[in-house]
This record gives structure tokens, sequence and C-alpha cells, in this order.
């Protein structure tokens, strides 16, 4: 298969790749699987003949998502094996059917992963969420010299999450009238996320149903994330928007990691921050809910 495949397999140091067959659902990048001689097998997302939502950097902020991640030894992730511009090998991940208690398990150890904490608001690189970037310098400064206790956390959310989606919008033709909203919001949003500060916990950053997967051995393995640290609530209030979550998976969470009164209040606030990314990337079907969002908060 010379010149048939990413060049970086041979990273890997399993000679070439007998079979590399691709395979569907991604929207991003071209996913194949990849078959050596002694029959192991690599998952390898491809820049090439990707669609066009694909941009430069992804990988490599992929992978730093994913290897953060795992440093909280909290959630399975896959290994990632190589990286480079133009191709992305992670550890072929088998699957099962969900265990017995399979929510419960990952609600505990969703609260797990939280409780691994950073050192401020943001992380070491911007990144992507989906296709959208995603801005993550602290507000004091850059990463190496960021430090905060969390207090940070609601000029963050509104400087670089929500007011830069609603930026993007404009430019995408929706016009002023989600940023008049925004600016008679904005008060009242940073007066409810100031009622919880907590020191910063490490995020998945985009945990719908669709990017965790069931591994071999029945449990939850976190894919396709977008990391960061900042406020909890904002990680679980995605897994709320679209569903596929069981009950029981927030009442392990919450049982591990109670939730702070009024959680209910500020979760609209975090949920608008993934309905405007869904704007800016699938259309306007998103900006009727985006706007009842934001007239709830505004003044």
């Amino acid at each position: 298969m010379s010149g048939a495949y990413p060049s970086i397999l041979d990273e890997l140091g399993r000679g070439a790749p007998v079979k590399l067959v691709s395979i569907g659902g991604g929207c991003i990048a071209n996913a194949r699987v990849a078959t050596f001689e002694d029959g192991s097998k690599v998952f390898v997302k491809c820049a090439v003949g990707a669609p066009k939502m694909f941009k430069p950097n992804m990988f490599k902020r992929e992978a730093e998502g994913l290897r953060a991640l795992a440093a909280a030894a909290a959630i399975r992730v896959p290994d990632v094996l190589a990286v480079d511009e133009q191709a992305l090998v992670l550890e072929m991940i088998r699957q099962a059917p969900k265990k017995r208690g399979f929510f419960e398990a990952f609600g505990q150890n969703f609260a797990l992963l939280h409780s691994h904490r950073g050192k401020a608001c943001g992380f070491g690189h911007d990144n992507f969420i989906g296709s959208t970037s995603q801005l993550n310098q602290p507000l004091g400064g850059p990463w190496d010299e960021a430090a905060d206790d969390g207090s940070t956390w609601p000029e963050f959310f509104m400087e670089r999450r929500l007011r830069f989606q609603v930026r993007l919008a404009m430019s995408e033709g929706y016009g002023s009238e989600l940023e008049h909203l925004l600016g008679r919001a904005e008060t009242r949003i940073i007066e409810l996320l100031s009622t919880t500060i907590e020191v910063p916990s490490i995020l998945h950053g985009d945990l719908w149903s669709g990017n965790f997967m069931v591994d071999d051995r029945g449990e939850a393995c976190l894919i396709d994330p977008a990391v960061y640290y900042g406020h909890r609530e904002a990680d679980l209030a995605m897994t709320r928007l679209f569903g596929g979550f069981e009950p029981t998976f927030y009442d392990a969470y919450a049982e591990a990691w109670p939730l702070d009164p009024g959680h209910e209040d500020r979760l609209p606030i975090y949920q608008l921050y993934h309905l405007l990314n869904h704007l800016n990337l699938f259309g306007g079907g998103y900006f009727g809910q985006s706007k009842r969002i934001l007239q709830h908060y505004a003044r």
C-alpha cells in the first residue's frame, strides 16, 4: 500500500498497513481504520479529502485535549499514538454493549474527572469546538503566567465563549439582534455565574451522546473533546442539551459531588454557548432558541 496511507503510520513501527478502510460518522475529517500484518488496528483521522470544515492544527489541538483528559485518570480516552498536520492516529477502541450500571459509573467518574483542577480558566492553546475556534487564553494574560481561583470565570465565559460566538454569528449574517440582547443580558448573566465560584475543573468541553463511546469493557470512553478548564456546570449543561444521558448519570454525579444551589438557573446560559456554536456551524435553525435564552436574561 505504499503511498496510499498517511506517512505518519510509519512512526508506529508496524510496517505498512495491509488494509485501510474508510468509515463513516465524521463531518470534519476523514476517518479510517488501518490494519497491520500482525492483526493490530489503529483509528486514523485524515485531512486528505476532508470536508471544508477541517482547519489547520485541528489534530494537534485534539491530541492535546485527549492527553489532558487522560492525565486526569478518571475516564478512558483513546491513546494518542501519533499526530501531525495531516493525520491523527489513535488507539482503536473495540466497542461492546453497556455494562450493568453504565450511567451510574459514568456519572461517578465524570465527577472524578472534574476533580482534576487547573490553575486558571482557559487552556494552554486555543482549540476547536466542532470546527469553530475556541478561545482559551486566560483573561489575566498568557497561560504560562496565569493563576486564579476561578473568580474570573463569569467574565471569561462572557468574553471567550458568548461574546465571541455572537460576533461570529453577526459575521455569518444573523444581524445585530443577538449582540443587542447579549448586551442587555450581560449584567444578569455575570451576576448569576458569580454566585458559585470554584477552582477551575478540566472539562471535556463538548460532551453530548455522540462524543462518548462504549469500550470493550462496557464502560464509557470520551472522544472528540474541546478541552479547557472552567466551571463543571458548563460540561453538565451540554449533556442535557440534546439528551442521551439517563437520569442515573446525574444522580450518581450529584451523589459524588453535588452542584451548588441555583444551578438550574445557570443551565441555559451554558447551553447558549453550544446553541450559538450550532447556529454558526449549521445555520438559522438554532437562532430562535438562542434568542429566547438571551431574552430570558435581558433587562
